[in-house]
């Protein structure tokens, strides 16, 4: 195997453990997720080692080694500036968390090992000579573009119930269809994945929808009906999908995760407080959750001043422009621009503002927050008298919509005028 897809380096320092190990009097081989990718041409993010030594005899190889994982035949080596796990040839058994194993015993058969893996492609491993050890058939699998299970699906999902989720994972991400055994497999055993944390579940789902090709992904999560059986069950349905398709197509194309996230619970009809709550119950960090959030808050924003404001009526674009100017003062510029941003990607008849025009109306204001103004809290509360309290917020905004819609100039005593006449039609 040439390893082109590898970092520089990467290979050779690999090629040194293993000769280490075979000089030893061990068996060594490449295994797994680089194999797969290597041969589909994919880049090799990380090189993976089987071995038929114990880990005390690894550790006793090699001079730089951080002992992992024992219990589980694992110890990471050190080469040359690279790190690389080598697993001690094993069988699994006692699942009983649907999760990790309760036994692992180390054996002394490599095919032994590669038939305790998930999916035939992942199931494959490679000595120094270039020769694949393949005994489930992953490369055939690799060839018709297929996702199967080693033996029993069910059993296989049983064991883990995370390998329902890296199911749909590699189908989504490398375009490759499921095997039919391998699908009802996974509908049989789909209320398993209660077992699994939701952190987990989330970052197999991010990886789905942060992919290459999002869409697919979502409509086998929405056909499998898994994530609506976590522990924090989200609202993913094949009629929520079906319906959401069309929203959803341009999703790909979106390059931010908080775009995709915000346009998939729009799709799905999530408001900005539903989606907060799913978001933290799903362990999102507290800035990607409010992000997300925000979005969504000027979705609602832009939609309650469509539907207060009749297209034909005299003055709307004037209304509409002062209400979406409004919503960015008030939820920030940068979720205004994703909603933007949103708005374009959705497949919709022709709108009454376009998003080119709110995308405009946003460049053309002079000033986007309170720091920008050019007159203080303390200015205001010493010209008219009054001492510090809500009503200055009040009218410090109205100040900064009255700049920022362009009605006055950002001028400290144009503003301090303006201030005055304020407090008089108020009194």
């Amino acid at each position: 195997m040439e390893w082109t897809m590898a970092p520089d380096g990467m290979a050779a320092a690999a090629r040194k453990v293993i000769t280490g190990l075979l000089e030893s009097g061990r068996e060594a081989y490449f295994v797994g997720g680089c194999i797969r990718d290597e041969l589909l041409g994919r880049p090799v993010h990380d090189i993976d080692l089987t071995t038929s030594a114990l880990p005390e005899e690894v550790m006793a190889v090699f001079p730089r080694c951080v002992p992992t994982g024992l219990a589980h035949g694992t110890v990471t080596v050190l080469q040359d500036g690279f790190s690389f796990e080598v697993t001690t040839y094993r069988t699994e058994s006692g699942y009983a968390d649907h999760r990790r194993p309760e036994h692992v015993s180390f054996v002394s058969d490599v095919k032994e090992d590669l038939r305790r893996r998930d999916f035939t492609i992942n199931a494959i491993c490679c000595g120094l000579d270039g020769k694949l050890v393949d005994p489930f058939l992953g490369t055939q699998d690799l060839g018709a573009r297929l996702i199967r299970c080693v033996g029993s699906a069910e059993e296989r999902f049983d064991e883990d119930a995370l390998r329902m989720l890296r199911c749909v994972r590699f189908a989504s991400v490398l375009d490759f269809a499921v095997a039919k055994n391998t699908w009802r497999g996974l509908l049989r055993q789909r209320d398993k994945l209660a077992h699994i944390a939701v952190e987990r579940v989330r970052a197999e789902t991010e990886r789905i929808a942060l992919g290459p090709h999002p869409v697919r992904g979502l409509g086998l999560l929405a056909r499998s009906g898994l994530l609506a059986r976590g522990k924090a069950p989200f609202p993913w349905t094949g009629e929520d999908m079906a319906a959401a398709a069309a929203m959803l197509a341009g999703i790909g194309e979106l390059d931010s995760a908080r775009l995709r996230w915000a346009l998939l619970l729009h799709a799905l009809g999530q408001s900005a407080e539903a989606a907060d709550k799913l978001l933290r119950a799903w362990t999102f960090p507290g800035a990607a959750r409010s992000s997300v959030a925000a979005v969504l808050r000027v979705r609602e924003a832009w939609d309650a001043a469509l539907a207060s404001v009749a297209p034909d009526s005299p003055g709307a674009t004037e209304q509409l422009r002062r209400r979406w100017i409004a919503a960015v003062l008030s939820i920030g510029a940068e979720a205004a621009d994703g909603w933007v941003t949103l708005l374009a990607a959705l497949p919709q008849a022709a709108a009454h503002i376009p998003p080119a025009t709110l995308r405009s109306w946003t460049a053309e204001m002079p000033i986007r927050s309170l720091s920008e103004l050019s007159v203080s809290g303390k200015e205001l509360a010493g010209l008219l008298g009054k001492p510090p309290g809500p009503w200055l917020g009040g009218l410090l905004n109205k100040l900064l919509l009255a700049v920022a819609a362009g009605d006055c100039p950002n001028d400290q005593q144009v503003l301090l005028q303006e201030a005055r006449r304020m407090d008089i039609d108020e009194s």
